[in-house]
């Protein structure tokens, strides 16, 4: 599975009611370090498949989400599981450090 496209629309949805944890990442198209960290996390979601989720939301399009998680820079990465917001890294990251992360928190 590749990485979702989240709206806030979909967000409930696809996130707080995945089976799966949910790596949720905050970006848009005018951010250098978004577009840095995404070929990372499309690499992450390819190896984690079974274990979690990679989604993505556009803040500039989709504006009630980040508001209401307090989303002030970008990226922003926040891990949800069974619903819950569990963690929130702000900023670009290795491979290492995200999946090191996510290893903590999923396994």
């Amino acid at each position: 599975m590749s990485i979702i496209h989240i709206s806030d629309e979909n967000f409930v949805n696809n996130v707080l009611e995945s089976k799966k944890p949910v790596l949720l990442d905050f970006w848009a198209e005018w951010c250098g370090p978004c577009k840095q960290i995404a070929p990372v996390l499309d690499d992450i979601s390819e190896e984690m498949v079974d274990d979690l989720v990679i989604a993505k939301i556009n803040i500039d399009q989709n504006p009630e989400t980040p508001a209401k998680y307090g989303v002030r820079g970008i990226p922003t990465l926040m891990i949800f599981k069974d619903g819950q917001l569990i963690d929130t890294k702000i900023g670009s990251m290795s491979k290492n450090v995200i999946q090191d992360w996510i290893n903590s928190i999923v396994k």
